[in-house]
């Protein structure tokens, strides 16, 4: 691991270094005329006044870990104050600003529980309905399937637990195999290999992180609303504050939007969109997106998602009883330090409030999404999220505070409406 004294000499080399770097990340230098040119540092955006410690940390925090792109909103009292593209590559085919889209990752759950929030609280599902019989689901193999309750998934006590079996979201050869059918598998297949196999916990009685969990709240949505998960969403969610870029992802490299950053990763896998065998960047094909679209296949830019965060301020589609419900201590799961999963959301009880935030992560993706007690919020996105260098990509969220805590005053800008919101 390196130090941070190494870490500012590493920087401080880094022209001298560019053309070895350049060749073990080719999305970080670009070749021209047979030599190999050094990365540029570019920001794009807006930002009020007094908030240069954010940009700072960005910087220094990407150079780093030489990662090309990045987005970052920072929102006060629901006002967007600091809204940055920021760029250190020599490729310069994509620059990243306010308004480009991201794979977002794990920030789309709380996209989706919201969105079950708003049928809750629209009298059409109740988090105590039981999943089974809702979605027609076969209890064969494991009859404590039937128990398994909305709140349930929403929190993450549904039995499942990829610390014991693996999980299904990433399986996708071992489905194609046990179904005798052809990659890419569908969620339905996903649903049906998952089915076959017992639970790990019965419901309700461990907290384990589960991707699949959500994606069984994906089709409770279909199912209630008679919508697609994603015109729901954005009709019923994303709508009513405005957002009208969010979309979902793609897998292929070839289907990446116009407006989407590349993603880039030191790994490389075999493709699961088809039979070819072929070996891929892990980002454009190790793992269908499609199939993920409720825990982790939303794009997004950090302003949109900025906007996103404000719902919880009393500012969207969701009542105050639904707010406080969405941050409301489940009855298992507390960890030592006080923290939980509430609903689509982990939650620190602090003096003056509560933090609440979500991490994200995919091969060529990093991604955090934070709301401060007091009032302070941001969302940052990179596209990359793994590098040479040693150095964590999660040293992020206490880097974020550090720069929030270094404003001495904030100002009274509100950047939302340049941005369409």
């Amino acid at each position: 691991m390196l130090t941070r004294r190494d870490t500012f000499r590493l920087l401080a080399g880094a022209a001298a270094a560019g053309a070895a770097t350049a060749q073990a990340r080719p999305g970080f230098a670009a070749a021209t005329s047979g030599r190999v040119t050094a990365p540029v540092w570019t920001v794009t955006g807006k930002s009020a006044s007094g908030l240069a410690s954010f940009d700072s940390t960005l910087k220094s925090f990407m150079q780093a870990r030489a990662i090309p792109h990045a987005s970052l909103a920072v929102v006060r009292k629901g006002k967007l104050m600091l809204a940055r593209g920021y760029n250190w590559t020599a490729d310069t085919t994509f620059q990243a600003g306010p308004t480009s889209l991201f794979r977002v990752a794990s920030l789309s759950k709380p996209v989706t529980a919201t969105a079950v929030t708003k049928l809750v609280q629209d009298g059409k599902l109740s988090l105590s309905a039981r999943v089974a019989p809702l979605l027609g689901l076969s209890t064969a193999a494991d009859t404590r399937l039937g128990d398994v309750t909305v709140l349930h998934l929403l929190q993450h006590l549904g039995g499942w637990n990829s610390a014991i079996s693996s999980d299904p979201m990433f399986q996708d050869r071992a489905v194609a195999k046990l179904l005798g059918v052809s990659l890419p598998v569908s969620q339905a297949n996903v649903i049906e290999w998952t089915g076959r196999r017992p639970l790990d916990h019965a419901p309700g009685t461990k907290y384990a992180y589960s991707n699949y969990g959500y994606l069984l709240l994906e089709k409770i949505i279909e199912k209630i609303s008679g919508l697609s998960y994603a015109d729901y969403v954005q009709q019923k969610v994303l709508g009513a504050v405005k957002i009208k870029r969010m979309a979902l992802g793609r897998s292929a490299k070839s289907q990446r939007r116009s407006t989407e950053a590349p993603y880039f990763s030191g790994k490389t896998g075999t493709t699961v969109l088809d039979t070819s065998g072929a070996v891929l960047p892990a980002p454009y094909g190790s793992f269908n997106i499609e199939n993920m679209a409720a825990h982790g296949g939303w794009l997004s830019s950090a302003v949109d998602l900025a906007k996103f965060s404000t719902i919880f301020d009393g500012t969207g589609p969701l009542t105050a009883a639904s707010i406080t419900r969405t941050f409301a201590k489940p009855s298992i799961g507390i960890n030592a330090d006080g923290w939980y999963y509430g609903l689509g959301w982990n939650v620190r009880p602090v003096t003056g409030g509560m933090n609440t935030w979500h991490t994200g992560s995919l091969p060529g993706t990093s991604t955090l999404m934070v709301r401060r007690y007091d009032g302070l919020s941001w969302v940052v996105l990179f596209d990359q999220r793994d590098d040479p260098s040693g150095l964590g990509y999660g040293d992020i969220d206490s880097l974020m505070h550090k720069a929030a805590n270094a404003v001495t005053t904030w100002p009274t800008t509100n950047l939302f409406s340049t941005y369409g919101l």
